[in-house]
């Protein structure tokens, strides 16, 4: 399956892009998170939510579907 990674803040630094496609077999996000790690490493040390498809989750989350997956960087808000 073909994975369209957005990245966003910070995370546009540390990999140098703001958008990337990914072929992938279906995995959790912590497999996808540990590959992307693989690819820029700069990402290894750097805290960030996932979400799919405009929803965050947790790295427990199956990814078996295209999908739009964004890396968050830490905000506040109010």
């Amino acid at each position: 399956m073909e994975l369209t990674i957005k990245y966003f803040g910070m995370l546009t630094e540390a990999t140098a892009i703001t958008e990337e496609f990914l072929q992938i077999d279906p995995c959790s996000v912590a497999h996808l998170v540990k590959q992307l790690q693989k690819n820029h490493p700069k990402l290894e040390n750097t805290n960030f939510k996932v979400a799919i498809n405009q929803e965050l989750v947790d790295h427990t989350h199956m990814i078996n579907t295209q999908a739009e997956i964004a890396l968050l960087p830490p905000f506040a808000g109010g």
